[in-house]
């Protein structure tokens, strides 16, 4: 213990601290432990500091306290009163942060993650303690609001950024006293990037090594003197698609990137790497800065200024995810190599309106308002006349311009030819990019009263 504190540079409380046995420790071999340290107390709380401190057989078991947590948060008498707006500012800032502290160290496992989302789904569609059919898919809301989505975090994959920022750590600070511990015990041979699950490693080692996995995603190698970045297999090129090399290395013996260099004037060799590779990959190679002299760095390929951030590897993990998703449909590669910037839902959601109008349109947008052909078409025994005139059936349409105990409230605000444009559109995306073209006081004037 004086060891411990003449390297750590901590001092310990002795009136605070007792020791922890694990399950399987005798009787006799606790109380010799205790008589040597001099330590009376034993560590008998499930949590400390807010985190476990056994992690059992059973993940699910051990983190079920931060489902408890949420679920009494989001289901108090005065959450169930919220407005929209409200649920998702309360699902933003106190749903999804209660488990943060406990995901920064351990892998919450997915399952847990899929019953926390499907929890907080409950609670978004919810309607005064009533539940109510979920329109759209949790994968949908996870998405950003620019896509089409809310926002809301994909709590599996936020948990894997998280742990990703730790490995980050080990990677960037191999000195700190955690690092040599860690290094010493799991990766003595080999950088934290090369790390392998062993035989009885803690379960924060296990988690760690589920955040290196989305950590390797991300990294590139910033060029120094090139002697600790191998062609071939680090990644050190600066693109999406793919950080190594495309041309394939066949019976090439060179392994170092410095052999790539001209020792004379510590640039490039241009003539052997365009004698090396393929064009595409030699063009981008010739690209890259080479600090000749210095050590070679590893950066995060999603930050300019190369620092990792939870944020940027958040959204590595659900590039990826929608990718996976992308392939399984059968999508084509120029579709799921890049998604395509589309300025609409950017547009709807920076509308000068209430956010409740803008959240009102957002479920128009998708088609997912409870109208009695959409209720019709989700298994639901109704009859889908319009509940007002009783002729026509109740879709978009003919609830927002046909129905004619509707059609007088537009001539009545003199917006009868707008109505009459927005009634020959084909769908509810056309009509809300014919409402984002009109002038700000009409488009003001129709958005309240589609609402």
């Amino acid at each position: 213990m004086n060891l411990y504190e003449q390297v750590s540079g901590q001092t310990i409380n002795k009136g605070k601290y007792a020791v922890l046995f694990s399950r399987n420790t005798s009787d006799e071999d606790r109380l010799a432990v205790k008589e040597t340290l001099q330590i009376p107390n034993e560590a008998v709380n499930d949590r400390y500091l807010g985190l476990p401190v056994h992690v059992g057989a059973s993940r699910s078991g051990t983190f079920s306290y931060l489902k408890d947590r949420i679920w009494q948060r989001i289901m108090g008498w005065k959450e169930k009163m919220l407005s929209k707006a409200g649920k998702k500012i309360m699902i933003k800032a106190v749903a999804q942060a209660i488990p943060t502290f406990a995901m920064g160290c351990f892998d919450l496992t997915k399952g847990l993650c899929d019953k926390i989302s499907s929890m907080i789904a409950k609670f978004w569609w919810s309607q005064q303690d009533k539940d109510k059919m979920h329109w759209l898919s949790w994968d949908k809301l996870t998405q950003a609001k620019e896509d089409g989505g809310l926002g809301f975090r994909d709590i599996h994959g936020f948990n894997m950024a998280m742990l990703a920022k730790q490995a980050w750590r080990l990677l960037t600070n191999p000195d700190s006293l955690c690092a040599r511990v860690l290094a010493a015990k799991y990766f003595p041979e080999g950088g934290v990037l090369k790390a392998k699950p062993k035989s009885n490693m803690s379960y924060t080692w296990r988690s760690i090594l589920s955040g290196v996995e989305l950590l390797k995603k991300g990294i590139i190698w910033r060029v120094g003197d090139g002697m600790n970045i191998r062609i071939w297999e680090d990644e050190r090129i600066p693109r999406d698609q793919s950080r190594r090399p495309f041309t394939p290395r066949g019976h090439n013996l060179l392994t170092q990137v410095d052999e790539l260099i001209n020792p004379i004037n510590g640039s490039w060799d241009e003539e052997l790497i365009r004698e090396m590779f393929w064009e595409e990959d030699a063009e981008c190679i010739l690209s890259i800065p080479v600090h000749a002299g210095m050590d070679d760095l590893v950066a995060w390929h999603y930050n300019t200024c190369g620092e990792f951030t939870d944020r940027s590897a958040y959204k590595v993990f659900m590039e990826g995810k929608r990718r996976r998703v992308e392939s399984r449909r059968g999508g084509s590669s120029s579709t799921t190599a890049a998604r395509i910037e589309d300025p609409f839902w950017k547009r709807v959601w920076n509308l000068k309106c209430p956010k409740k109008m803008i959240h009102q349109l957002w479920r128009m947008g998708h088609d997912s308002l409870a109208l009695r052909v959409n209720l019709r078409r989700r298994g639901m025994r109704i009859v889908m006349s319009c509940v007002t005139c009783g002729r026509y059936d109740e879709d978009g349409a003919h609830l927002f311009f046909k129905c004619k105990s509707v059609r007088h409230i537009w001539a009545e605000l003199q917006l009868e030819g707008v109505r009459q444009e927005l009634a020959e559109l084909l769908s509810a995306r056309e009509v809300l990019e014919a409402i984002l073209r009109l002038k700000p006081d009409i488009q003001s004037w129709v958005i309240t009263l589609l609402y």
